[in-house]
Formats: structure tokens, sequence, C-alpha cells
């Protein structure tokens, strides 16, 4: 498996479609499953995947009243997922650039039970902001740790 290097990663972000299967799972159930994501790729960013608001259970992801705005994407809307206030994010009009991205959810890993990408239990990116999942092919350092905000 090649290792990749967050600091090669584009800025601005890239998006790419991820075709491995995505699977997060929260108060011991799958509540996500998908093989249909995106996945965004930024500077000393672990990826952020976005799921189809389809691969998710019915019910799962409830409107909040917290909104975001990113440079790139445009202005992004948040969900409660089950007990785990505003969890999960969503661009529903994205910058023409990211406009696959529309329908699609992107959650913080380290606020559910588990996130997987095929087998492997990814770990959350460092901090409470960013919604990057690291996997074991992934080389940081990673922005989000304290110290990282003005990379």
């Amino acid at each position: 498996m090649p290792m990749l290097h967050v600091a090669d990663f584009p800025r601005p972000p890239a998006i790419e479609p991820e075709r491995r299967r995505l699977r997060i799972v929260l108060g011991g159930e799958t509540i996500a499953e998908t093989d249909a994501a995106f996945r965004i790729l930024e500077t000393t960013h672990p990826p952020t995947y976005y799921l189809p608001m389809a691969a998710f259970r019915p019910g799962v992801l409830v409107p909040s009243a917290r909104s975001s705005f990113c440079e790139w994407k445009g202005s992004a809307r948040y969900f409660s997922v089950g007990a785990q206030t505003d969890a999960a994010w969503g661009y529903p009009e994205p910058s023409p650039a990211y406009a696959a991205l529309r329908d699609h959810v992107a959650v913080y890993a380290g606020r559910m039970d588990a996130c997987f990408i095929d087998d492997e239990q990814v770990l959350p990116q460092p901090g409470g902001f960013y919604g990057g999942w690291i996997t074991k092919d992934l080389v940081g350092p990673f922005k989000g740790a304290p110290g990282t905000m003005f990379w």
C-alpha cells in the first residue's frame, strides 16, 4: 500500500470519487454504508469523506441550526446524529467546483462509535473542528492538533 503524505495534498482541495466501502457505526448499529462516496484531499489534512444522504438510515440525520462557511465549498449546514449534536455536515448548495457534494454528508469520526474504510477502522483527525479520517496509509503531521491552527 503506497503511503500518502498529507503535505502533498493540494490547495484548493481536490475532490475524488471514493469506491471503497465506507461504514459508520453509532449506538452499536451501522447507521450508514456506501461504496459511492467522495473524498476531499486538502493540504495537511487527512481526507474528509462525504457519503450520499441516502446511505444513512432514515431519521438518523436531524438538521440543526448550526452553519459555517468554507472558502472553497461554500455554506455548510449541520446535522445531529443520534444524541451527537452537530456531528455531521453537508453543503446543500456547494460552489460549482464541488457540485458533486450536493446531497452528501460528512461525519466527525470521533463522535461516532466507529468509522470504517473497507475493514480498517479510522482514527479521527485531531482537534474538534476538522473532520478528516486517518488511515494507516497516511503520513502527517495532521492539522488540527494544538499549535496547528495557522498552518
